[in-house]
């Protein structure tokens, strides 16, 4: 379902939960004295929070390794067009909270990251 440059994600996400924000213009945004909102919106963007449950460590480097450049193309369902639209994403932070051992496999946990349209 998503791709990443692509390539299929290394690993479905557990959520995927799109946001759509709006982008505005520092001049021509705000409110009057009166508190009247005016503004000019310059783009709209998408915002997508990702999660995954447990993951084999060599599933989680790989997934990390996915994202790692600066930008990258993404290929995921748009629930505004309908469609499949591919556009070009960062990702800030992206933590795994922790890592549990079985046997001779390290698994890794809570991984969450927030993908940014460009």
């Amino acid at each position: 379902m998503i791709k990443i440059n692509g390539q299929n994600i290394a690993a479905s996400p557990a959520t995927f939960q799109p946001m759509l924000f709006d982008l505005d213009a520092e001049e021509g945004t705000g409110r009057t004295a009166d508190g009247y909102g005016f503004r000019t919106r310059v783009a709209t963007k998408r915002q997508f929070e990702l999660s995954w449950g447990l993951l084999p460590w060599p599933t989680i480097s790989a997934l990390l390794k996915q994202m790692r450049n600066s930008y990258f193309e993404m290929t995921y369902p748009d629930p505004e067009t309908g469609k499949f639209e591919t556009k070009t994403f960062s990702v800030g932070n992206r933590p795994a909270p922790f890592a549990v051992s079985k046997g001779n496999e390290i698994y890794w946990a809570g991984l969450k990251v927030t993908m940014t349209e460009r």
